[in-house]
């Protein structure tokens, strides 16, 4: 191993080779991912990260790219003393089109340090996450982020242009694909292959994507909803009403509303206590419009029944208190003890069936049943707290739940990915056929199985 620090030393210099103190680099930031490591690189262009991964295909070493470090499947973290290669220095290239609205940046940068320099322009990045101040683009990019306005903006397939992306081959070869224009259709998509591939077939260190216009007028409302029926008739007129500007559908149950009161001391900004709270945004360019749009909106939810409360956000520490509560629900329910967190995408008309499904299944074994999410898309965050790991619960919760999720037409990872967590589940509800190609192209790209091993694929 000291040959390979010195090599690693020759590339970057002694100042990009970390071999002491890298706890940060090899656990994840909950603390249920820990793996073994000896080394971290911290290359600063496209060129480094090619002479690292030549040298590594061609000595055989396994190599686990880092972005933030801010996921939740382990992807991230090496299982059995790989190197760990982090992009958190490739973050000086940044062009933007403020005509176009088109983005060309390294894949360090940090996400909301981006977000900021587009803010200046009149733009945005099109999606938000909770983790935005420690996550990169790049690795929002690995893992086809999603976030909170996804019913808006579409997913990252809507906005992604063009990569440049590193092989693990034995020439590290560098692959600028895709096109810095909106409209190319000369060949096949190929940076979409990498989009949502976990590190599993190159490492990407520049993106080409859209960015979009920075609204105006934005517009919060938090509604009281007795059931979660009701919450889809909401959603069903907020797309007919709001339609243009509606830009999130954010989702809350009584059980987070308890956790945010007693883990954070947040308390609902509503003064009638319901089964369910719905966070409604719109974005726009003009406030009068939008405001008039979301009031009309409002007084409609209430004659139908639909809504037991309603607050409009009246200015944006009003809005800042709604967006508290639902920003801090994965910190609440941390704070509530061993939490067993779930991504899973589903027709909603089994969205919160899963919840009671596994309230009565875990019975007293559960501490708390708690579900938030993203309704706008079918997105739903179930958490299951306990005192302390529980191989009693694991047992109730594993396999059954990934299973039921396929059963009723969902998807087992609706944004986090597969990583560590869910690799032995990973074959549920894909065709084996799909499976063998996904295999193959692995082979094609990573010819020497030496990225982000043991994950995936």
């Amino acid at each position: 191993m000291e040959s390979d620090v010195l090599a690693f030393e020759n590339f970057l210099g002694k100042e990009g080779v970390l071999k002491d103190d890298i706890t940060l680099n090899t656990t994840d930031w909950t603390g249920q991912f820990k793996g073994p490591g000896s080394v971290v690189l911290f290359p600063k262009n496209t060129e480094q990260v090619s002479a690292i991964l030549a040298y590594c295909s061609k000595n055989k070493l396994a190599v686990v790219p880092q972005g933030g470090n801010t996921g939740l499947v382990g992807a991230s973290i090496p299982v059995h003393d790989e190197v760990v290669l982090s992009l958190s220095k490739i973050n000086n290239s940044f062009s933007f089109d403020d005509t176009m609205g088109i983005l060309k940046c390294d894949a360090g940068f940090i996400l909301e340090d981006l977000d900021n320099k587009l803010a200046s322009l009149g733009y945005m990045v099109p999606f938000d996450l909770g983790a935005k101040g420690s996550c990169q683009i790049g690795g929002n990019i690995a893992t086809c982020a999603g976030g909170i306005r996804l019913i808006r903006y579409g997913s990252l397939h809507a906005h992604l242009l063009g990569l440049t992306v590193v092989l693990p081959d034995e020439h590290g070869t560098v692959l600028h694909l895709g096109s810095d224009i909106r409209k190319d259709n000369t060949s096949l998509h190929t940076p979409h292959l990498f989009l949502g591939s976990e590190g599993q077939l190159g490492v990407i260190t520049s993106v080409t994507m859209t960015a979009v216009p920075r609204p105006k007028s934005v517009q919060s409302a938090m509604l009281a909803v007795t059931s979660f029926e009701k919450c889809c008739e909401v959603l069903k007129l907020a797309k007919s009403s709001l339609s243009e500007v509606l830009s999130s559908f954010e989702f809350l149950d009584e059980a987070t509303m308890k956790c945010l009161k007693t883990n954070l001391d947040l308390h609902s900004v509503l003064g009638t206590p319901s089964a369910f709270c719905v966070l409604v945004e719109t974005s726009g360019s003009n406030e009068d419009h939008d405001m008039a749009k979301m009031g009309a909106f409002l007084d409609e939810c209430l004659s139908k029944e639909l809504i037991l409360d309603g607050v409009l956000a009246g200015s944006s520490a009003d809005a800042t208190k709604m967006w508290q509560l639902r920003e801090s629900a994965p910190l609440a329910v941390s704070r509530d003890g061993y939490v067993y967190k779930h991504d899973v995408s589903l027709p909603l008309k089994n969205y919160y069936e899963l919840t009671n499904v596994m309230r009565e299944r875990c019975g007293d074994l559960a501490k708390s049943v708690v579900t938030y999410g993203h309704v706008g898309d079918g997105n739903t965050h179930l958490n299951i707290t306990s005192e302390k790991h529980s191989e009693a619960l694991e047992n109730l919760l594993y396999p059954f739940l990934y299973e039921w999720v396929v059963a009723h037409g969902g998807s087992i990872s609706a944004e986090h990915g597969i990583g560590q967590l869910k690799l032995p589940y990973s074959e549920l509800g894909k065709q084996p056929e799909e499976r063998l190609l996904v295999k193959k192209l692995k082979n094609i790209f990573d010819p020497n199985g030496i990225l982000n091993p043991y994950k995936m694929i």
